[in-house]
């Protein structure tokens, strides 16, 4: 499997929006959502503000692969759900990249709910 590099985790990591697209069956890219996204460790993540059923989450989840655009970083990737071990890291990261917007809107991106709302892009190939 392809990593990061650190140039496109920075990138990323500090991109204050990502747009996000999942693969068809086909093969063809859906149009691209924007969201938040944070870098946590060495990896990428995203969350569904609205839950599981927020559209772009479950075509994502659904076809696992799509491409993501942030920061001037443009890759395919692989979408997957991080093992519980992450989700304080990734509270922590929203947190301090986000919390300017208020206790509210981060509030919907952060906390228990959000564990089953999360997914780890992994770069491909």
């Amino acid at each position: 499997m392809t990593a990061w590099t650190d140039d496109e985790l920075t990138r990323i990591g500090k991109a204050e929006e990502l747009q996000v697209a999942s693969y068809r069956a086909d093969g063809t890219l859906r149009p691209y959502v924007t969201i938040w996204t944070v870098r946590a460790g060495d990896d990428i993540y995203v969350r569904s503000a609205y839950g599981r059923d927020n559209g772009w989450f479950r075509r994502a989840l659904a076809s696992g692969t799509g491409r993501i655009r942030a920061g001037g970083v443009e890759r395919d990737v692989t979408f997957e759900e991080p093992g519980d071990d992450v989700h304080t890291a990734v509270d922590e990261a929203y947190h301090a990249k986000y919390d300017r917007h208020g206790p509210a809107i981060v509030g919907t991106v952060t906390g228990p709910h959000a564990v089953g709302e999360t997914l780890r892009a992994l770069p491909r190939a």
